[in-house]
């Protein structure tokens, strides 16, 4: 038996070792920035040979996809070219307006993933999912005073790791292209919305319905959810805009009767 598990593994090309890599890089197995495992470990993993496998990482390398250093090993390349410094980047970070638009996009991608991962998450990645969801409920549930930008993580990886779970490799690629975007919208939600109650407990019960969705396998309820939350969030944050540009004319009208 493990003569003829030598003998497949000596058949592997070095283009199909680094294929198989680039399909775990696509998968979200390795991530932009990780660290590879070391040889030993990703021999035994994919059955080949080290020579085979430094062969492989080769023509990883002469495309760009992994970056070794000195002293450090073999890390998965940025895949996204610029990825959040572009100019067009730092022009939607700057204006609010934007908001807006990239919830229409987060409607248009998330409400997918989520149908996604109802029909294809598998056990694992409901493991995950319910690790990432039980983080965040916790440090809500806590009592203590909310740390803004650390429940911005929280929520942004619980939504991370279901769309992580739609094994759709473009489109985790196309989020995961945009997270300081992605991290923003969360970030305007929580510090705009989770000080009031009635925001908070939408917000809260729209993650744990969301929640129930995915992991109990069910594709249209998982995708309305998606989209429920996201335009309750839009249209509280609506809601606040109007409510301040009212007491911003109000406070302009006791100015001029000064």
């Amino acid at each position: 038996m493990q003569q003829e598990h030598e003998r497949v593994s000596a058949t592997l090309t070095p283009d199909a070792v680094a294929e198989r890599l680039e399909r775990m890089i696509l998968d979200g197995v390795f991530r932009p920035g990780q660290l590879l495992p070391s040889e030993r470990r990703l021999c035994e993993r994919l059955g080949v040979s080290r020579t085979s496998l430094r062969e492989g990482l080769r023509v990883l390398r002469s495309k760009g996809i992994i970056v070794t250093r000195q002293g450090r090993g073999s890390e998965v390349a940025e895949l996204v070219a610029g990825r959040d410094d572009s100019p067009l980047m730092h022009l939607f970070r700057d204006h609010p307006r934007t908001l807006y638009d990239l919830l229409e996009v987060r409607s248009l991608l998330e409400g997918e993933s989520a149908r996604l991962a109802a029909e294809r998450a598998t056990p694992a990645d409901r493991v995950l999912i319910q690790r990432r969801y039980e983080a965040m409920a916790e440090y809500v549930e806590a009592g203590q005073a909310i740390d803004v930008e650390r429940l911005a993580l929280l929520d942004h990886a619980f939504h991370l790791a279901i769309c992580q779970a739609s094994h759709n490799p473009v489109l985790v690629h196309t989020l995961q292209s945009l997270t300081d975007l992605l991290l923003s919208s969360v970030f305007a939600s929580v510090k705009n919305l989770y000080h009031r109650e009635r925001p908070r407990t939408m917000i809260n019960r729209q993650h744990a319905r969301l929640y129930r969705a995915v992991m109990e396998g069910k594709p249209q309820a998982a995708r309305r959810a998606a989209l429920d939350h996201l335009h309750g969030i839009e249209s509280q944050l609506r809601e606040i805009e109007a409510e301040d540009q009212r007491l911003e004319r109000s406070a302009m009208r006791l100015d001029e009767w000064g």
